[in-house]
């Protein structure tokens, strides 16, 4: 008898006779069965498949939103492309409007070159008319001072008088 103190720590403590690793499964046994009638397995499934449905709505909710991040990037690039064909067009069009300048200034300053030396002609033009009838009338001034001192020596008073007789008497 002195060893069955011995034999009962050694296999440990029991109850009503049954061991503890005994009672350990009919424990095990009431829980799982607690969870079976309160339904813990379908809460668990449910809860995930709650879980699921929610990360599936996400899933397309993120495709959803791919594809609108891709419609407006192919969107706003062809609007790159457009703008890029657009400033493209103002260029050549700002090119051709600088050219249209350019030809226009220079058309115009050949123009005004052309009226200014037409003008310089004009007036070297007047001044030699001018230097040509200021030459005339200084020959004429000299002639006619010529004649005058001509006529004076050499036509006098009888000769008036007969000239004046020959207007009259033609007259």
């Amino acid at each position: 008898m002195a060893n069955l103190p011995l034999l009962l720590v050694a296999d440990g403590p029991s109850a009503l006779g049954v061991d503890s690793y005994q009672w350990v499964s009919i424990a095990m046994l009431v829980l799982i069965g607690v969870f079976v009638w309160k339904k813990v397995p379908g809460l668990i499934t449910g809860g995930l498949d709650n879980k699921i449905a929610e990360i599936k709505s996400q899933l397309d909710e993120a495709k959803d939103l791919r594809a609108e991040a891709e419609k407006l990037r192919d969107e706003y690039a062809a609007k790159i492309a457009g703008a890029a064909k657009d400033a493209e067009a103002m260029m050549e069009g700002a090119q051709r409007e600088a050219d249209a300048i350019l030809e226009k200034a220079q058309a115009d300053s050949e123009a005004m070159v052309a009226r200014r030396k037409r003008m310089a002609e004009d007036k070297i033009a007047a001044a030699e008319r001018d230097a040509v009838a200021g030459v005339r009338a200084a020959a004429v001034d000299a002639a006619s001072i010529a004649s005058r001192s001509l006529i004076a020596d050499k036509h006098g008073a009888d000769a008036d008088k007969a000239l004046a007789d020959e207007v009259i008497s033609s007259l």
